[in-house]
């Protein structure tokens, strides 16, 4: 691994520290399995695809129910496949975008009342003489465990 620090969460381990009362490892059993047998078999009203890799938006079109929701929120590298011949009758609903800049005065309140602490989600540290270090551990957040990167003044 390149210099820099690693606080040692993975995005499974890391699910109840942020309030998860579940989390799934896609290793060990199926997502698609587990959602449906905690929703009696119907699927989840809404899948949120954080991570940006084809497999885990076509995951979510899996986990949710007729009707269901999508939201894209991960950045893509590559092309997603859309299962249009299995996804047509199911009515369900994706949308896609950034982070826009409209909660920021309500996260950096809640931040500054002590309301919301970010450190957790600062899984790796590096100075800014490490920045090409610190995107090659972003960009294999799968294999790093990379939930957000901070670089600090060298």
């Amino acid at each position: 691994m390149p210099a820099g620090h690693a606080a040692g969460l993975s995005p499974t381990s890391a699910g109840p520290q942020f309030g998860a009362d579940l989390t799934v490892n896609g290793d060990a059993e199926d997502p698609v399995e587990v959602v449906q047998g905690l929703t009696g078999g119907l699927g989840a009203d809404v899948a949120i695809e954080a991570v940006g890799i084809p497999q885990t938006f076509e995951l979510c079109t899996e986990l949710v129910r007729p009707g269901g929701r999508v939201a894209n929120i991960g950045v893509h590298g590559h092309p997603a496949t859309l299962h249009l011949e299995r996804l047509w009758i199911r009515n369900l609903t994706i949308t896609t975008g950034l982070v826009d800049t409209s909660s920021t005065p309500t996260l950096l309140r809640l931040v500054a009342e002590e309301r919301l602490d970010p450190r957790p989600f600062a899984t790796h540290r590096f100075g800014q003489d490490q920045v090409l270090d610190a995107y090659g551990v972003f960009a294999d957040a799968a294999t790093t465990n990379a939930l957000k990167v901070v670089l600090t003044r060298s």
